[in-house]
């Protein structure tokens, strides 16, 4: 029996895997928080002191799921120096692609002009670090070269403007990173889980079924449990960033960024307090003008500290995402 049929064709050498390229699409649409307030008799003054925000971004018609993940995906193409054609697999994490199925993913690899594998995943707010985990495992176990991850969010189409609870906070947008091999390690091991218990803080308040059943001609809603969230995404995430830490074999006063997802910015700033995050540490706070993005909130927040020089290449980042489910994903990862 050769050897190639005995072990399956399988190597015993593991790779490293590195971000090569980030890329980001901010959806066009500015919408100030004067626009927000009178449906849900609201103020300026407590959106930002509840949320951090000042200004979100919604997409236009035009900008479709698909339209703003290839956007994205190409300026993280060409800020990594890779084809098209060199992308073995796309990943996108997204919750407001309306489509069951087929996955946007290959409509993506097929407009960008790839024949790469493709497929969805859904993981709410913690998707993009789901994806990017996935991602560093195929490169390093050489079942890809180059994977392109994708978070990309129309929460606008999915938001009840009159809920006071969520109106004023989900956003439009899409990041996007390339994944490839490195001479050095780049992404460090993953801590993520889940926390089933808490499943229904954050969900679609109807099922489809019941929608069509009831004739409705407006889509599902999202609704969450706003204090509920806040008090375990304070307590339980500053835990997982520390676990990641020592996963990783790093201290906090090793680290150079810090990329939460960006939900709220007193969850951000809560979970920096937690965490004793040295003075020098560089954290991302997107929120303010971006909103909460779902899965696009971590590319979208890390590619602008680069594009502001506040991040700089090889700096080690801290990313933690959290969301529906609960689900969660963490890692440390070199800027490219």
């Amino acid at each position: 029996m050769s050897e190639a049929t005995s072990d399956l064709g399988q190597g015993s050498t593991l790779r490293h895997s590195a971000v090569l390229g980030l890329g980001l699409h901010r959806a066009s649409r500015v919408v100030p928080n004067a626009e927000i307030v009178d449906a849900i008799d609201s103020s300026d003054e407590w959106i930002q002191q509840r949320s951090g925000i000042i200004e979100r971004r919604w997409a236009t018609p035009e900008e479709t799921v698909q339209a703003m993940s290839v956007s994205a995906a190409r300026e993280a193409l060409e800020d990594a120096g890779v084809l098209p054609g060199q992308v073995d697999c796309v990943i996108v994490a997204t919750v407001s692609h309306m489509m069951q199925t087929p996955a946007v993913a290959a409509a993506v690899a097929h407009e960008l002009g790839s024949n790469a594998a493709a497929f969805d995943i859904s993981a709410a707010c913690a998707g993009f670090c789901h994806g990017l985990a996935l991602a560093s495992d195929l490169v390093r176990a050489g079942s890809a070269t180059h994977v392109l991850v994708i978070g990309v969010e129309r929460l606008s189409d999915i938001t009840d403007p009159h809920d006071r609870g969520t109106a004023f906070i989900f956003a439009d947008g899409a990041g996007a990173a390339v994944v490839g091999p490195s001479d050095q390690p780049g992404i460090g091991p993953v801590v993520w889980g889940s926390d089933g218990e808490q499943y229904d803080l954050i969900r679609q308040k109807e099922d489809w079924r019941e929608v069509v059943a009831a004739g409705s001609t407006s889509m599902p809603h999202l609704v969450m449990q706003g204090n509920a969230v806040f008090r375990w995404a304070a307590y339980t995430m500053a835990k997982i960033a520390e676990e990641t830490l020592a996963r990783t074999g790093i201290s906090v006063d090793e680290l150079d960024v810090f990329v939460p997802h960006q939900a709220n910015m007193r969850i951000i700033d809560a979970m920096a307090r937690s965490m004793k995050l040295p003075e020098h540490v560089t954290v991302a706070r997107d929120i303010a003008h971006q909103g909460n993005a779902s899965a696009a909130s971590i590319p979208l927040a890390l590619r602008q500290l680069v594009l502001d020089g506040e991040a700089r290449s090889g700096d080690k980042a801290l990313l933690i995402a959290f969301g529906a489910g609960l689900s969660y994903a963490a890692q440390v990862i070199r800027v490219p």
